[in-house]
């Protein structure tokens, strides 16, 4: 008897899984998590500008790129979580490297408003962050038991 084997794309448990990250993705939670991911994404990029310190064109162009990232990711964990969720890592991560940013690529000690953009841009984007991390993994978690 031969045993016939199914495409990696039909197996049951990849669609199970495909169907509990869509089901995820369409909590108000997640939704309001990503739309706020949008927003201080927004905030870090245009943060540059907003405080006044855009001549610092390093931290100035570090900020409107991992701004800009955050935007992206937001947006694909709004439009398809079950696509983007094995990402979701990546904007807590941001949210780090905007906070030690001014002290790695600027002069940050002279500049309060560096400082304050950037260590709450970066601290709302990791918690954000961590927050549509955590609802996955509370998820699967709640699943099994």
């Amino acid at each position: 008897m031969s045993s016939q084997r199914l495409p990696i794309e039909e197996h049951p448990d990849i669609t199970e899984l495909q169907g509990r990250y869509e089901r995820i993705g369409q909590k108000p939670a997640v939704q309001m998590g990503a739309g706020l991911i949008v927003l201080a994404g927004l905030f870090v990029a245009l943060s540059p500008w907003i405080a006044g310190f855009a001549t610092s064109t390093p931290l100035t162009v570090n900020n409107l790129v991992v701004g800009l990232t955050a935007v992206a990711l937001a947006l694909g964990f709004a439009a398809s979580f079950r696509s983007t969720h094995g990402l979701s890592w990546v904007v807590p991560l941001l949210g780090v490297w905007t906070i030690l940013a001014p002290w790695v690529m600027y002069n940050a000690d002279h500049s309060l408003r560096v400082i304050l953009c950037n260590v709450i841009g970066g601290a709302v984007l990791f918690l954000l962050g961590m927050a549509v991390l955590g609802s996955g993994m509370i998820r699967r978690k709640n699943e099994r038991t």
